[in-house]
């Protein structure tokens, strides 16, 4: 199957994905707790899931598949065809109706992502990429913005499970704001990176983020114009958590940060 094919059936799984986190009812009860603060599973993110993992490994039977909701971070990437999956991105939004939260779709080769799809159904916008071919949302074509750090928007997410992190994430986050036009956190990295994508804002970071959090959103950055790396401009990779930092083409990284 060609690239673009593949990537409509992919958008279109996600789709259906998508129709059931909008028709969700009842989500308090089905709420479970994991490991760290305000770290949760719902019952809806298990069975989107599981419906990702059988429909996307129909597609590339060859593919591993790397979901949130199995915690397989043994699962090797490094060679052949991997899914990269976050069935809902920002889980603590769902579960209070917040309307922030996203489906994260990444396809990597080798263990690097080469398509990724990031869907929000309540906003009805589905942001995709291919690599080397840009980067898109709803078929048009999407671009960093030309802002500069001064004249952008930073967004941040708090990481909210590590406790060692809170501080450091303030200071960092009052570093950029000092420097910016105005802050935002959505609760949904997924979102943020797209945000960065298309222009609606020019800088996003988080202290550790997990492959299914950015694996999809990092690609639409590049695609897009733009720059993905941790803090200190150092390469991400998609085999382990990192901090991760995403930025439009004139935003530059703030050095001692």
């Amino acid at each position: 199957m060609q690239e673009n094919e593949l990537l409509q059936e992919i958008v279109e799984v996600v789709h259906t994905c998508g129709k059931i986190m909008c028709s969700a009812t009842d989500i308090e009860r089905k709420i479970h707790q994991k490991s760290g603060k305000g770290n949760f599973v719902t019952d809806y993110d298990s069975r989107v899931q599981a419906i990702l993992e059988e429909k996307l490994l129909a597609l590339v039977p060859e593919a591993v598949f790397l979901g949130e909701e199995d915690q397989m971070d043994h699962t090797d990437i490094s060679k052949g065809y991997a899914f990269i999956v976050d069935p809902i991105d920002g889980t603590a939004n769902f579960t209070r109706g917040y309307k922030a939260s996203s489906i994260s779709v990444a396809l990597a080769r080798d263990g690097y992502p080469v398509l990724g799809v990031v869907y929000n159904p309540y906003q009805e916008e589905t942001f995709y990429a291919l690599r080397g071919e840009g980067a898109f949302l709803n078929g048009e074509r999407i671009h960093t913005s030309e802002r500069t750090l001064e004249e952008g928007l930073v967004l941040f997410g708090t990481a909210p499970y590590y406790e060692e992190l809170r501080k450091k994430t303030f200071e960092v986050a009052y570093r950029y704001f000092s420097q910016a036009e105005d802050l935002r956190r959505s609760g949904s990295a997924a979102i943020d990176l797209c945000m960065v994508a298309c222009g609606r804002a020019e800088f996003f970071f988080e202290m550790r983020l997990s492959p299914w959090d950015y694996a999809a959103g990092a690609l639409l950055v590049e695609e897009a114009g733009g720059f993905v790396s941790d803090l200190e401009g150092n390469p991400l990779t998609y085999d382990r958590k990192q901090t991760v930092a995403a930025r439009g083409a004139k935003v530059e990284l703030l050095e001692g940060v």
